[in-house]
């Protein structure tokens, strides 16, 4: 498969969505980020790398930090995790506050904020130093020790995160949260805020690619059998309330992120992110769900 020439082809047809979207401006680092900006990478289990346009440029991953979230959260609980949250599609935005009071504090899945929210709070239980020990994590998947928090970012985040200190205030009031709000917020901008580029990206999802090799990164260790689950609750859960639309369209486990990332992965064969700031109405990348529909679709390449 000429994975190159297809992502050159993939640019070509993309062009026209180009200036269709706007970046989050409802943080004001995001906004401050330039929108015309696309980059892909595509990351083989052979370790063979394609990548195209900006894949160089780091950006905020946002919620697709949630994945990497939930891998430590089930290393260390286990099915533990389902205790304090679903895994069932939200069908609705993914900071509803609605739909959290209407289930009692539970949120459906952990890839809505509510439930990394949670899972926030499960690290700051059991890690002895959770914002060194989750960015270890993170170097260690990338195999790249300057992985780093954007302090900048999650200071922005925090500024306008109304919406999240209600969740999060809600959380507690069902105590679904153990520790002092503002810690837990503080880790979940934190968590959202690392910064990677679109071929560190496809690297640190490439473990999630491979179900026959043990995942074992910076202190994390998975079953075969759980990194499996991890694809099935991206592929159920992993864009909002348009997962069913990037399941039909794209056909890959991913997980989106507000910073225009968009990481997925095709199961034994390769790992992939793609990155462009314009979002489209669900908070999804514009450019980023195209591509990966036009990656699909030109090498007949899905789970399905």
């Amino acid at each position: 498969m000429n994975y190159q020439k297809i992502l050159e082809n993939i640019y070509f047809d993309i062009r026209p969505y180009e200036k269709v979207g706007k970046q989050a401006d409802y943080i004001p680092a995001l906004a401050a980020v330039d929108p015309d900006q696309f980059g892909i990478c595509i990351h083989t289990l052979r370790d063979d790398v394609y990548a195209l346009g900006k894949a160089d440029t780091r950006f905020s991953i946002q919620s697709i930090s949630k994945v990497f979230t939930l891998a430590y959260c089930m290393s260390i609980l286990g099915d533990g995790v389902w205790e304090r949250m679903g895994k069932e599609p939200s069908g609705t935005a993914f900071n509803s506050l609605i739909q959290l009071e209407i289930e009692k504090g539970r949120p459906r899945n952990p890839f809505i904020n509510a439930g990394a929210i949670v899972m926030a709070d499960i690290l700051l239980s059991n890690l002895e130093n959770p914002e060194n020990d989750y960015i270890t994590f993170m170097r260690a998947l990338c195999g790249n020790g300057t992985i780093s928090y954007n302090q900048e970012v999650a200071a922005s985040e925090r500024t306008q995160g109304y919406l999240n200190a209600a969740i999060a205030n809600m959380l507690k009031y069902y105590h679904n949260i153990e520790n002092d709000i503002e810690d837990v917020l503080h880790f979940y901008f934190l968590m959202c805020s690392v910064e990677m580029s679109c071929r560190e990206l496809s690297h640190a999802f490439l473990a999630f690619a491979n179900h026959h090799q043990s995942f074992s990164f910076g202190g994390v260790r998975l079953t075969s059998s759980q990194v499996k689950r991890i694809n099935a609750i991206m592929q159920t859960c992993g864009f909002y309330d348009e997962a069913g639309e990037f399941s039909y369209l794209v056909g890959l486990p991913g997980k989106s992120g507000v910073g225009g990332g968009i990481a997925a992965v095709y199961p034994s064969r390769y790992s992939v992110a793609v990155w462009s700031p314009r979002l489209n109405e669900k908070g999804n990348s514009v450019m980023g769900m195209k591509a990966l529909e036009l990656l699909t679709t030109e090498t007949e390449e899905s789970i399905f």
